[in-house]
């Protein structure tokens, strides 16, 4: 195999790469061994017409695909190993050579990876991010919790009131004509859910248990179906069920029943602990997130398109690789929001452009700082993986290969990188767009624990 590179423009190269012909010729012959029983040539059984024949019958050109789509994955990975650019996209492929007895030739376009020109990235300012815990935020998280505990409880001795669950019949009506769709059966609906369209549950306050009402309503003008759009209704609903939610009392008791504590007060404490912690963890990446953003900004970097590319469609991979973990297709997902590839591929462009820009720029800080991963940090590393994988250490550096070793030590210098932005960092007074922003950290951490 033989290689030539080409500089192109706005970061892309091409890679020409030829296989000997000998190559060629085996992978025509391996096609001809694949194929050659789906192919039916008149006087011989599937299966046993020599391949002269067939490519007398089809043209010699019928085992050429697939010969090309059998070398070029090889091919290719030795040409990457061979080449000294560092490509950072996936390849497009061209074929400009395929006839038995010669070299196979084809071309890979692909992106190099950009130069990184570092502004400012010492001493960056940034606000601080206040993470004291408040006696109210301590309350939302007991609310909260309190809430969790609730129990449900039938009612039947008054009437629907707003955050009642209730179970209801009814049917729809315009002008005096039931329609299509309106009509449900034990149909749960919690009221002041917004299942509804509006003015629907807020005119079941007040009914009463398997006593028929009328609810008057209109359609929103928007209203996906076109005919109902717009028009007034009238529903007439019965209320079967009527439950609500009984909060526990904030006593001694539930503090025990929620956690390991006997009284509310250790309890109210080991809540400010939890939330004091949660704040500082969400203040550590909003900080991070900071610095980077602004050594970014006062960077320079031209990205091609096909690296981003490249990057989106790895992006939306693991997405569909997540959801799949929690037992739902792409195709699935897809059906239920409407979405199409494209539609997903775009939504993660801004959050593919961060992922690269930071890479980006923390290697060049990791380059400028002249940072390695020694042998202890590796050791470190390659410890924390085989705990969590609950392997031995040795089967994990087997595992991660030299490629893999290679890219544990890289991502090291990235975190050093990371830690020398931050401690280097000027911090301003605490801001409320800052505060905010950790909050929302928070809140997401939360919410995934």
């Amino acid at each position: 195999m033989s290689l030539q590179v080409e500089k192109l423009d706005n970061g892309m190269a091409k890679l020409t790469i030829e296989v000997a012909a000998e190559e060629l010729d085996k992978a025509i012959e391996t096609a001809y061994q694949k194929n050659k029983n789906r192919i039916s040539i008149p006087g011989f059984r599937k299966g046993k017409a020599p391949r002269k024949m067939i490519e007398q019958m089809y043209g010699k050109e019928v085992f050429y695909e697939d010969a090309a789509n059998e070398l070029i994955p090889e091919a290719y990975e030795k040409a990457l190993e061979e080449c000294t650019e560092d490509i950072v996209s996936a390849p497009k492929v061209e074929v400009v050579q395929v006839e038995a007895g010669k070299p196979f030739i084809f071309t890979a376009e692909v992106a190099l990876k950009p130069e990184v020109t570092l502004g400012k990235y010492k001493g960056v300012k940034i606000d601080a991010i206040d993470v004291t815990v408040s006696d109210a935020d301590v309350d939302a998280a007991i609310a909260k919790e309190q809430e969790s505990n609730a129990r449900t409880i039938n009612v039947e001795d008054r009437a629907v009131k707003d955050g009642d669950m209730t179970v209801i019949d009814f049917e729809g009506f315009v002008d005096g004509v039931a329609f299509e769709g309106g009509k449900g059966e034990n149909y749960p609906l919690t009221i002041g859910s917004g299942q509804f369209i509006p003015g629907f549950e807020e005119a079941l306050i007040g009914a009463e248990l398997n006593k028929e009402v009328d609810v008057n309503v209109t359609f929103p003008e928007d209203y996906q179906a076109e005919e109902l759009a717009g028009k007034p209704a009238v529903f007439k609903c019965t209320v079967k069920e009527i439950k609500e939610k009984q909060l526990p009392e904030l006593d001694d008791e539930f503090a025990s029943e929620v956690s390991e504590f006997d009284t509310m007060a250790e309890y109210r404490e080991d809540v400010k602990k939890n939330l004091e912690e949660r704040k500082l963890s969400a203040a550590k990446d909003a900080k991070e997130d900071a610095v980077i953003d602004a050594v970014i900004a006062d960077a320079k970097m031209d990205i091609p398109d096909a690296m981003l590319e490249t990057q989106q469609r790895q992006m939306v991979e693991e997405f569909a690789q997540r959801i799949q973990s929690q037992g739902l297709s792409m195709e699935q997902y897809m059906q239920f929001t409407g979405a199409t590839p494209a539609m997903l591929i775009e939504q993660v462009k801004p959050q593919a452009l961060k992922r690269i820009q930071s890479r980006l720029v923390l290697e060049a800080v990791a380059a400028a700082e002249k940072m390695e991963a020694t042998e202890e940090d590796f050791e470190e590393e390659v410890k924390l993986m085989a705990e969590a994988y609950q392997m031995e250490n040795d089967k994990i550096k087997e595992l991660l290969g030299e490629n893999g070793a290679k890219q544990v030590k890289e991502d090291i210098c990235i975190k050093k990188a990371v830690q020398f932005l931050v401690e280097n960092a000027k911090e301003a007074k605490p801001t409320k767009s800052r505060a905010k922003k950790a909050d929302k950290a928070e809140k997401a951490e939360a919410t995934e624990e």
